[in-house]
């Protein structure tokens, strides 16, 4: 069975920064996709960031230039560093992977939440 294990979230002012861990049971070393989702209060879950082929990570336009997707193959983990925080990135973030290359995401999280306060 996969299990997704976040940590790292918090409570910051903006202009703060967090960075989120997801612990894996599936390795981090193939070019299964891995990202980070988002949901905050009565919106829908967004995507932010993911990691694939190569390594390379694709971002929302909310976040690109201020997070970073990053993963650890030796640790099986996966992180993604959150700088220069709005108070709009508030939610709860979920990491999530899937089976291939392709970003299915058919394994997820239970979510690690994140606060920034004005």
């Amino acid at each position: 069975q996969v299990r997704l294990v976040e940590s790292g979230g918090g409570s910051v002012q903006a202009g703060g920064s967090l960075r989120l861990s997801c612990a894996t049971s599936i390795t981090t070393a193939s070019d299964n996709c891995m990202g980070w989702f988002r949901q905050a209060p009565g919106k829908e879950r967004e995507g932010v960031a993911s990691i694939g082929r190569g390594g390379i990570g694709r971002y929302a336009g909310s976040v690109k230039g201020r997070f970073t997707i990053s993963k650890d193959s030796a640790k099986n983990t996966l992180f993604l560093q959150m700088n220069s925080l709005k108070p709009e990135d508030t939610a709860m973030y979920y990491c999530a992977a899937s089976a291939s290359g392709a970003c299915d995401y058919s394994f997820w999280g239970q979510g690690t939440q994140v606060t920034v306060s004005s």
